[in-house]
């Protein structure tokens, strides 16, 4: 099993690209089982993620190559199994995406219940009361969903009893080959679901809404092959921010969008971060210790609930006692007792952590438990003394392209072991 091993105390500094955000490309990938013809993708993240979706469409019969310029190709044309099996998709919480597709196209899928990280209850009930609404019949046969509909999915009147990216991005995808008029009510407004619908406009469907809490779906009788550029990763990009930031540099994120980022910047502003923008770049650089900042997670535009670990390790060096609040995830707490193990000092109160700043971090070895507790873990490394050990990093390879790279183009010490090379080390030194 691989680790990565930082060895801290360097302050980050100069720039790096953001990659393609995985939470757009997922959804976008899934959008291909709906479109009559080929699909070239734009900026595809190379992630774990990525690829058991690019799996599961070549397993149903889709093409899919990548070409000389990096652009992924995806024709589903030949596609005739509406199904995603268990042994493909149980790594990847993502893989209920496919279900709206392939009940829209096929009349019939069957899914098994998505798996990934283990950081709460994410149900999809409200995918599946949706597609009900609109026709379908759905079953729960021994961890699968299997759904089936006479003929063509309908539009319905649909609202959620709370926000739901992938719900949203489901329910949307389904609603594009179905008959007659689908309104989705709080509906998520993220950018990931602006950049499918703008994406799925550019093939043909009829969408409004998108971005506001009311999204429009006008059914239409076929998609037609096209292109899909996947938008800039916001998460990705603030963690490459909140590095710089918590070793006291000064870091800049290229060919990104500040607006996704509003809450964000703004907390980190109020912290004492200096903060410069561009249409197409960020900047945050350390100006002294950090004071301690408040924050409470929410649906976009809100604070979002992927950044809290990594705000989290931000303020276990601030000044002062900070509240973080987590309302999205009752289990997103899982990086407290591993920041703790690097003198991390944090009180839990259900589901709001009480953080008291202190002046260091301590290298310890710890363990990551989900893909953005990972990332807390990677910044509070790079700010602690001494050498960090991070295992079970391969949950950070879910969301995360070439992280090593990246961060020591800042500068920071930072390498992967894997256990083969371990192994072998622990051989020589023997011999």
């Amino acid at each position: 099993m691989d680790k990565i091993i930082i060895q801290g105390g360097v302050a980050l500094s100069g720039s790096v690209e953001a990659s393609g955000a995985k939470n757009a490309a997922l959804p976008l990938l899934a959008a291909a089982i709906l479109v009559d013809g080929p699909v070239i993708y734009r900026r595809i993240p190379h992630l774990r993620d990525i690829s058991t979706m690019m799996t599961l469409l070549a397993w149903q019969g889709a093409d899919v190559t990548y070409d000389d310029q990096h652009c992924l190709h995806v024709d589903t044309r030949k596609a005739d199994k509406s199904e995603a099996p268990y042994e493909l998709v149980k790594t990847m919480r993502a893989s209920s995406l496919v279900l709206g597709p392939l009940l829209a196209r096929f009349g019939h899928a069957k899914v098994s219940l998505p798996g990934g990280c283990a950081i709460g209850a994410r149900p999809i009930d409200m995918h599946l009361k949706g597609l009900e609404a609109m026709g379908a019949s759905i079953e729960v046969e021994q961890g699968d969903i299997v759904a089936t509909v006479d003929g063509r999915l309908h539009g319905a009147h649909i609202v959620f009893d709370q926000v739901t990216v992938t719900g949203t991005e489901n329910l949307m995808m389904a609603a594009v080959l179905a008959t007659g008029t689908t309104i989705l009510d709080n509906a998520a407004r993220e950018p990931e679901n602006v950049n499918l619908a703008e994406s799925l406009r550019a093939l043909g469907a009829k969408i409004e809404g998108d971005g506001h809490n009311r999204i429009v779906v006008e059914g239409v009788d076929r998609l037609d092959g096209g292109e899909m550029t996947t938008i800039a990763d916001r998460i990705e990009t603030a963690t490459y921010l909140a590095a710089g930031l918590i070793t006291g540099g000064d870091v800049t994120v290229t060919n990104t969008e500040p607006v996704m980022l509003e809450a964000f910047l703004a907390r980190i502003k109020e912290a004492g971060g200096l903060v410069e923008t561009g249409d197409d770049f960020i900047r945050c650089k350390a100006q002294g210790r950090l004071k301690s900042v408040d924050i409470h997670t929410l649906p976009h535009p809100g604070f979002p609930t992927d950044l809290q670990a990594q705000f989290m390790a931000l303020m276990t060096l601030a000044e002062g006692t900070s509240v973080i609040k987590e309302t999205i995830f009752e289990n997103r707490f899982m990086h407290v007792q591993e920041l703790a193990r690097m003198g991390a000092d944090i009180r839990l109160d259900g589901n709001t952590a009480l953080v008291t700043g202190h002046n260091k971090l301590s290298a310890a070895p710890v363990m990551a438990t989900d893909l953005r507790a990972s990332a807390s873990l990677v910044l509070a490394g790079l700010a602690a003394e001494g050498e960090t050990v991070i295992s079970r990093v391969y949950h950070i390879d879910r969301g995360y392209e070439r992280i090593e790279e990246k961060l020591s183009k800042l500068g920071a010490r930072i390498e992967r072991h894997s256990a083969s090379e371990d192994w072998m080390k622990g051989v020589q030194q023997n011999d």
